[in-house]
């Protein structure tokens, strides 16, 4: 069975980046789409970014557009989520999350139950 863990989130400055990583464990990563969520209490949990199976997709919220950067890799196993420009608002907990139903060229957060597995997450606070 697959398992995701997250790792890399921490405590940045506005305006300062972070990456993080979402390593498999149990199966080849690159047979899913993989999506970043986040969540902060009491709000709703956000999709913000996902890369399908291909690694030829990648699709991202407008809240973090052209800030943060979706990328895998199959050696390793993992897909990163690079963070820039971050801002206290970017301040959540990051889950990753597996799709393995998704066609090799289609990514969405749209629908979360499609997304089968999901790592712990890790905290990320954006603080001067």
């Amino acid at each position: 069975q697959l398992r995701l863990v997250e790792s890399g989130g921490g405590l940045v400055q506005p305006g300062g980046s972070l990456g993080l990583s979402c390593a498999g464990h149990g199966y080849d990563l690159h047979h899913y789409a993989i999506g970043w969520f986040r969540q902060t209490p009491g709000k709703e949990r956000e999709g913000i970014s996902c890369i399908s199976s291909s690694g030829y997709v990648r699709n991202y919220a407008d809240s973090v557009k052209g800030r943060f950067t979706i990328s895998r890799d199959t050696i390793s196993n993992t897909v990163y989520l690079q963070m820039d420009s971050l801002r206290p608002e970017d301040t959540a907990i990051y889950y990753c999350a597996a799709d393995l139903l998704a066609v090799s060229n289609m990514c969405t957060t749209d629908v979360e139950s499609d997304y089968t597995y999901w790592g712990q997450g890790t905290q990320v606070t954006v603080s001067s």
